[in-house]
């Protein structure tokens, strides 16, 4: 990369070999390195969502006091819903064959993309870091169960392993990880499906039909969590994929395989995970409190070390992809390092933040998630943003000016950033977070309708909030300006 101030197109070509370094960075992927089929998106995407942790969020949804086919259809609509999003801004990726945090300059201006980038980059930091230290620390507690050492050596050895797997793919690059996903898929895919028939015993359906059904703000809540839990957590990834393949790709095609390669497993884990948590309300409280270990309960002994398996590399497939957009997203803040130090730079931090958290943390997780929500909120913003950018442009990006910030983009876009801090202040105002006592200020703008302690406080109404007001302000007012780069 140069150093001029601005990103200047790299030319370098990434070899093809799974196992050398890809070289790739910020830059558009030169023309001879595109290649592949809309469905070959199903691998990475699936990988990264098949994970047995999904089945936790059956006994998530419950928790906001609604009924089984209340909670079935809320959380089938929001992973469906919010997995289209990343569908939509893969599209870029096929049109502009560069990273998501890139083809946002078109959008927020060359220098202006940095406040997104950076908001991005924290965001798959922190989760890479929680993926990697639930790996750890579910590793410990089935160790535990089969009555072997599940102490600190088990936890220290988990992490060695599970880190090494996840900077590896990171620092390795786009390859590498695609044949990760393809057998993190395979092997999860089938265990996932054993795990399934093994704990079929344990569904009560008189107890699931006994549920009772929620009123508006718990569905509403609910279908929020959904969307935050899922498609809002990838969407500043959700081109760091498809940019590889021809621009002949079929757009259909790499919408639709990306929603259905990250939407199918986590629809059929959340379906079996509400038909569990509903069948023992002991069970779900469990759940709740130590997801993995309570999972694993219900297992015969001879299956807790497949268990094992599957859980870790569910969560790995998370971490792998997350670590690779970080990286990106690290270089699209303005550090100048080649894609694979930077990956190594975000696998440093998360290293660091995973030892804490499994072995000095007494209570990380819980204001670390609420960290991540009131983060969720500004990137609800910034993908409306991004969403109506997409859907008002009729031709492909001007590749080189991604790069020139004296280009059609421009150096700074103020409606988006401005768009930014609304979305942001609205949805802060909107949303509450009790699982961290240092948040106790968001929700300032829930007085007219309960403040803080009534039914709407926990319907996280600030993330929809945040993503109305990103996409309808673009969608609004500017037409104009996206007419214009267009035109010259």
């Amino acid at each position: 990369m140069t150093s001029t101030g601005e990103d200047a197109p790299d030319t370098r070509t990434g070899p093809a070999s799974a196992f050398n370094v890809e070289l790739n960075g910020l830059n558009t992927i030169h023309e001879d390195e595109r290649r592949g089929r809309p469905r070959d998106l199903f691998w990475p995407w699936f990988g990264a969502n098949v994970s047995v942790f999904g089945l936790s969020y059956g006994s998530f949804l419950l928790g906001f006091g609604i009924s089984f086919w209340q909670a079935t259809l809320i959380g089938v609509v929001g992973i469906v819903a919010s997995f289209l999003l990343c569908g939509v801004i893969a599209l870029a990726g096929k049109r502009g064959s560069a990273p998501t945090m890139v083809l946002s300059r078109a959008a927020f201006g060359v220098e202006g993309n940095r406040v997104p980038s950076f908001l991005s980059w924290l965001l798959t930091v922190g989760w890479e870091t929680v993926l990697v230290s639930l790996a750890a620390l579910a590793t410990a507690t089935v160790f535990t169960q089969l009555g072997w050492e599940g102490g600190t050596i088990t936890k220290l050895v988990a992490l060695i392993v599970v880190v090494a797997l996840v900077i590896v793919g990171g620092v390795v690059g786009f390859h590498l990880i695609m044949r990760m996903q393809m057998v993190i898929t395979i092997v999860t895919g089938v265990l996932t499906v054993l795990y399934i028939l093994l704990v079929l015993n344990h569904i009560d359906l008189g107890a699931i039909g006994a549920l009772k059904a929620g009123d508006a703000p718990h569905v509403i809540g609910g279908f929020v969590f959904m969307l935050t839990g899922f498609g809002l957590g990838w969407v500043n990834a959700a081109a760091d994929y498809s940019r590889y393949l021809p621009r002949s790709a079929r757009s259909g095609g790499v919408v639709g395989w990306t929603t259905f390669g990250s939407s199918l497993a986590p629809v059929i884990l959340l379906i079996f995970g509400i038909l569990l948590a509903g069948s023992s309300g002991k069970l779900s409280t469990a759940i709740a409190a130590d997801p993995i270990g309570a999972l694993a309960s219900l297992l015969p002994t001879w299956f807790l070390v497949p268990f094992v398996i599957v859980a870790v590399l569910g969560l790995v497939g998370g971490a792998v992809l997350d670590i690779y957009s970080s990286g990106l997203a690290l270089l699209s803040v303005g550090v100048r390092v080649p894609r694979y130090v930077a990956a190594g730079i975000d696998g440093v931090i998360m290293t660091a933040g995973s030892i804490y958290v499994v072995f000095f943390a007494t209570d990380f997780l819980g204001p670390f998630q609420g960290f991540l929500i009131t983060l969720g909120v500004p990137i609800a913003a910034w993908c409306g943003i991004f969403i109506a950018d997409i859907q008002l442009r009729r031709r492909d990006y001007a590749e080189a000016e991604l790069y020139d910030r004296r280009g059609r983009y421009g150096a700074v876009n103020w409606l988006p950033i401005a768009l930014i801090v609304i979305g942001t202040a609205v949805g802060w105002g909107l949303v509450t977070n009790s699982s961290a006592s240092w948040l106790g200020w968001q929700g300032y703008l829930l007085g007219p309708i309960g403040g803080t302690k009534g039914d709407w406080a926990f319907a996280n109404l600030g993330v929809l909030a945040a993503l109305v007001i990103g996409y309808l302000g673009v969608l609004l007012f500017a037409r104009g300006t996206v007419r214009r780069q267009e035109e010259r």
